[in-house]
């Protein structure tokens, strides 16, 4: 996968389009990269699981 791929996905979430993104650990830098330049970063949370898996969500900002 690329960053462009995980920009688009990060869209999508942000958008509503899609829930979560799950992140196997040999991509995790190349989402990070996506991530980081992304402007609703702050938004999106993580949520590390086993085996480096890393499953992020939007934050519920309604609370």
């Amino acid at each position: 996968m690329n960053e462009n791929h995980y920009s688009e996905e990060i869209q999508k979430l942000v958008d509503g389009v899609i829930d979560e993104i799950i992140i196997e650990k040999e991509n995790f830098l190349t989402f990070r990269n996506a991530w980081l330049i992304n402007e609703n970063k702050n938004l999106i949370i993580g949520e590390a699981g086993l085996s480096g898996q890393v499953v992020y969500r939007l934050v519920n900002v309604n609370k």
